[in-house]
């Protein structure tokens, strides 16, 4: 594979499949940040070996964590609650990541140095005030002041006081930045939260850190306090229903196909995609379910239609689909009718502003579109069938753009130039892998 950019010209093939995809973002960044202030020795069996998780890997060794991998298994040994090795000067790298970003800051709190964060060029565009506010109520201390983007650095203390914290925007990365912040703050954090994915409240459950959560119209309201400690525990992590999702699109988007996706996280809180199509009237089924940990996994069985049909998306079902709306989209642009997208301005805040490249890359290939700061109508093309020249370039290599126009190029034709495809290692590595292997797709 090119290093430069991808390049398709040839549809996929009329499949019947049935793969595995590589293991939860989400899950594997929380178990390797718990996992380091347990005591003792913690094993995951599958925890995803992208970029963004290696990034968290990499903050939690400058903090003398020892994690090591074999195989298909990594081990943490852990130091219990605060207990990292903190030295002057120490500069933690968050890479493209978000999530570890936001969710080292509150394991720090008690820092008695200076802690610089930095992160890649797209990472540095994204808004940290809103773990910082909270943190900073908490005790913690931001430099320079008033600066709500990377690099800052954070400065503990030793007078830590709990919080009341709002989330009003479903952002599960700032709730569990609260959450995590108990840990080393004596009394009780309150926090009210829009909905949104609850792996952190499974895992504070799992671990017995002391937790209670209530739902009151739609808002979840979560009171936690520190655990004397944690003790070691290990996760077999299931597949990431985000990877997946680029799959079950290449399936409805190609005829008389079908594909099983085995051993995925079907977290009620992460389901939004596969309620959205099908109430565009896919056909996708759920076998083989299990809970472990308290959270739900099983196979997603996925076979395509004659038709599929516009939707008027409710957006009570944003959250829990929020990082795979642009594949929604693609999918979307060969249905029948107009669809409509609101309540979406959370997505021009990830990697790239999605929805504004989303819109642009769905009007490169003929699709009209209508385009406001939240909310998106696209209009159908069923017979969609392209023949031109596509070039993707210049999307701040976004890996989930990335991976969207490559559907895009295996299922509406034409010839793809799709620049950066190593973006896609930033959480799904293997990606192009199944495509060779399973789809004898060029790469």
């Amino acid at each position: 594979m090119s290093t430069k950019y991808l390049y398709i010209s040839q549809k996929v093939k009329t499949f019947k499949k049935s793969l595995k995809v590589d293991g939860d973002k989400s899950i594997s960044i929380r178990w390797l940040l718990l996992a380091s202030q347990a005591i003792g020795i913690s094993k995951a069996k599958n925890l995803l070996r992208s970029e963004d998780v290696l990034s968290a890997v990499q903050c939690l060794k400058k903090l003398g964590v020892r994690i090591n991998f074999a195989n298909n298994n990594c081990t943490i040994y852990g130091r219990g609650i605060n207990g990292f090795k903190y030295k002057k000067n120490i500069i933690l790298n968050a890479g493209n990541s978000g999530t570890v970003g936001r969710l080292i800051l509150p394991l720090l709190i008690k820092s008695p140095y200076k802690i610089k964060i930095i992160g890649d060029k797209s990472l540095s565009k994204r808004d940290f005030s809103r773990v910082i506010n909270p943190l900073n109520q908490i005790g913690a201390q931001f430099y320079p002041k008033n600066r709500s983007k990377l690099p800052i650095s954070i400065l503990g203390s030793n007078y830590l006081r709990p919080i009341s914290y709002y989330e009003k925007k479903g952002s599960a990365q700032c709730k569990t930045c609260v959450m995590l912040a108990c840990l080393n703050t004596p009394g009780e954090m309150r926090i009210y939260a829009k909905k949104s994915r609850d792996h952190s409240e499974l895992m504070f459950k799992e671990l017995k850190i002391p937790i209670k959560v209530k739902n009151k119209n739609n808002i979840n309201i979560i009171k936690t306090s520190s655990p004397t400690k944690l003790s070691k525990f290990n996760y077999n992590i299931p597949g990431d229903i985000s990877s997946g999702s680029f799959f079950i699109a290449l399936t409805l988007l190609s005829k008389n196909s079908q594909i099983n996706l085995k051993n995925i996280n079907l977290n009620p809180s992460r389901l939004g995609i596969l309620k959205i199509l099908n109430k565009m009237g896919a056909n996708i089924k759920l076998k083989n379910i299990k809970t472990t940990k308290g959270e739900r996994h099983g196979d997603i069985f996925v076979k395509s239609v004659k038709q599929l049909k516009a939707i008027n998306c409710p957006s009570s079902l944003n959250s829990s689909a929020i990082d795979e709306f642009l594949i929604i989209f693609l999918i979307a642009a060969k249905s029948k009718g107009v669809s409509y997208f609101k309540g979406l301005s959370e997505l021009n805040k990830k990697e790239s502003p999605r929805l504004k490249l989303g819109s642009k890359i769905l009007n490169m290939i003929g699709i009209k579109t209508k385009l406001t700061s939240d909310s998106i109508r696209i209009y159908g093309r069923p017979n969609i069938k392209l023949s031109k020249n596509y070039k993707i370039k210049n999307y701040l290599k976004d890996h989930r753009i990335m991976a969207m126009c490559t559907i895009a190029a295996l299922t509406f034709g034409g010839n793809w130039k799709i620049y950066d495809p190593n973006s896609i290692n930033t959480s799904f590595p293997s990606f192009l892998k199944i495509l060779k292997e399973n789809f004898n797709v060029k790469v």
